[in-house]
């Protein structure tokens, strides 16, 4: 430690932090400094940042609260942190991280090294075919409703490093800019935006419902993505009772099950056969139900598995809709170079399981393709088969111009 410092932070770390904050990219915060001017003086501002952490002389600015519209219609408040205390955020985040990391629960899947949202439908996928019955819960507000003095008696249990317990409570306690301009004092939640909110949001769970599940309901597999999850049971009347005791153990952690997107769910299948009010539930986007497949001996059956939902399928649509518009002019080579990345991505997350579904929605890329040839080109509405012959020339003379090209799912005559 150098004389005068208070705590034992290297300079190093501080450099592995930003480099970190760098590669995730994102906008600034409430000070207005994007990466471009921080980085016109990094060396500088990295040692300012490294000197006030050491000596325990710094405070995170306001965070910037950014409304984002929500599936549901709603709005969902980010709340975004200056870049410089996004690398002060990091510089915990290597140090606390790997201290709780360890004792997290194989269930847990959100915001975890190394673990996915499609590695929790595959197991909730198994778990299903297991036992009929399941919890589908979600948590209301999650990131805005932690208890500070809960939270930090967890974060306290695990590390008796100053510096660490002093910058969480200062990052907790930073007030929010909200949109309209006003000043939000916080005395709960963790900005949901910040880059140790997730690492705070999965211990506070550990201890809230995935370490209390596990020991009061050992013979009911869970799986939880941040704040969605599922619990697997053997009957409707177990399932009543957990989900009852789900609720109440919420309340007493100061946060709360919500009504209208928690409920039991039959997993009606040929293995189980009998008729209950909800037969379906919506999962990481996908949408579990009874579905009619084929298997590897070319049998058809039925059985209770997960395909892309309608909403996600949606978002998909509107997504390469608002691409195809906002890019009318330029070359069907850059078009493909914005959709990519896009389609590339949806097809890797929602090919895995019922990839039947999951194609339809990659077809529609193609109709879009060829409504931007129809502009483009200057195609009449009647000449329609036109543009999909041009359309499939181009494909076959250009395979991977685009990702699903590239698949095989390739445009033919509309």
């Amino acid at each position: 430690m150098k004389e005068g410092k208070s705590f034992h932070i290297s300079k190093h770390q501080v450099m592995q932090a930003y480099k970190c904050v760098k590669a995730n990219k994102g906008a600034g915060g409430i000070d207005g400094v994007d990466f471009e001017i921080y980085e016109k003086d990094l060396k500088n501002n990295l040692f300012k940042l490294w000197n006030r952490m050491s000596s325990g002389s710094y405070f995170p600015k306001p965070v910037k609260g950014v409304e984002i519209p929500k599936k549901n219609g709603k709005i969902r408040l980010l709340g975004i942190p200056t870049i410089e205390d996004r690398i002060a955020q990091m510089v915990i985040k290597l140090t606390f991280e790997p201290i709780v990391e360890p004792i997290f629960y194989n269930d847990s899947y959100g915001y975890r090294p190394n673990r996915s949202a499609i590695d929790a439908v595959a197991v909730t996928r198994e778990r299903c075919w297991k036992m009929p019955w399941m919890i589908e819960y979600d948590i209301i507000g999650l990131f805005d409703n932690i208890d500070h003095d809960k939270m930090m008696k967890a974060v306290k249990w695990h590390t008796d490093e100053k510096w660490v317990l002093l910058y969480i409570e200062r990052v907790l306690k930073a007030p929010m800019v909200m949109p309209s301009g006003d000043v939000k004092e916080r005395t709960f939640g963790t900005p949901q935006g910040g880059v140790i909110s997730p690492v705070l949001v999965n211990l506070f769970l550990h201890y809230a419902i995935d370490k209390w599940m596990t020991k009061k309901n050992p013979q009911n597999p869970w799986t939880r993505y941040a704040d969605d999850g599922t619990i697997h049971c053997r009957s409707e009347r177990e399932a009543k009772r957990i989900l009852e005791d789900l609720k109440t153990r919420m309340l007493e952690c100061g946060l709360e099950i919500h009504p209208g997107k928690s409920k039991i769910v039959y997993c009606r299948s040929d293995q189980h056969d009998n008729r209950y009010e909800n037969e379906s539930f919506d999962f990481l986007g996908y949408t579990f139900r009874r579905r009619y497949v084929k298997s590897k001996n070319g049998n058809f059956f039925n059985t209770f598995s997960p395909a892309v939902s309608k909403e996600a399928s949606q978002r998909f649509r509107n997504k390469i809709k608002e691409i195809r518009r906002g890019c009318k002019t330029i070359s069907l080579e850059s078009l493909a170079e914005i959709m990519n990345p896009v389609i590339r991505g949806w097809m890797n997350y929602f090919m895995v399981f019922g990839s039947r579904e999951a194609r339809k929605e990659v077809d529609y890329v193609n109709k879009t393709l060829v409504q931007w040839i129809k502009r483009k080109f200057k195609v009449t509405q009647k000449s329609n088969g036109k543009a999909w012959r041009m359309l499939a020339r181009l494909a076959k003379s250009q395979p991977k111009l685009f990702c699903h090209w590239e698949k095989g799912i390739v445009p033919t005559i509309g």
